[in-house]
């Protein structure tokens, strides 16, 4: 069951002039939004996490009630930190608005204004399976800077996001290419 209004390509109805317009039709391009939804690796990733979480929480009560306080402490901050690592999970991807491209990672975020941005393709190179070591023949969306190195591979179409899926991912690719088109001066 889909559920069309947690997405941001809620608004994709190709039926509607405004669609045709602009890269993503919304109210307010200046906010960051995701142009595509989690892929249900990344949602199970982070909800295996949460269930582990819960289990933690729990046990840092038991402890707790059973008079060790420094152990119960202890077991509430593995679980909040759990927490915490489950909804960065979540956030991970590319985001865009009209100020620039922003890739964030598990522990790390890049914002490259679009000005800064010389082009952003889909280029096939060998690609890591689900962000382990492991490479595997596949697409990348490349964003090539206009002084500097390139942006690590934006998506590829066997990270958490998009395994499985290949018609998200060439769709994600045109948003975000039309995004770089639309706003990049």
């Amino acid at each position: 069951m889909p559920l069309p209004f947690l997405t941001a390509d809620r608004d994709l109805d190709l039926d509607t002039p405004a669609a045709d317009s602009a890269a993503l039709p919304h109210d307010e391009p200046d906010h960051w939004r995701r142009p595509y939804r989690p892929g249900p690796w990344r949602v199970g990733a982070a909800a295996v996490f949460l269930l582990l979480a819960s289990f933690v929480l729990i046990s840092a009560m038991i402890i707790a009630m059973a008079g060790s306080l420094p152990g119960a402490a202890a077991c509430a901050v593995v679980g909040a930190a759990m927490i915490a690592g489950a909804l960065r999970l979540l956030r991970v991807g590319v985001w865009v608005s009209a100020h620039g491209l922003r890739q964030v990672n598990l522990l790390r975020t890049t914002t490259e204004p679009w000005s800064a941005v010389a082009s952003v393709r889909t280029r096939q190179q060998p690609v890591r399976w689900l962000g382990l070591p492991r490479t595997v023949q596949g697409q990348a969306l490349i964003v090539e800077r206009t002084q500097g190195e390139p942006l690590r591979s934006l998506l590829t179409d066997h990270n958490g996001d998009f395994l499985s899926r290949p018609e998200a991912f060439e769709r994600a690719a045109d948003v975000l290419e039309a995004w770089a088109a639309e706003y990049r001066a």
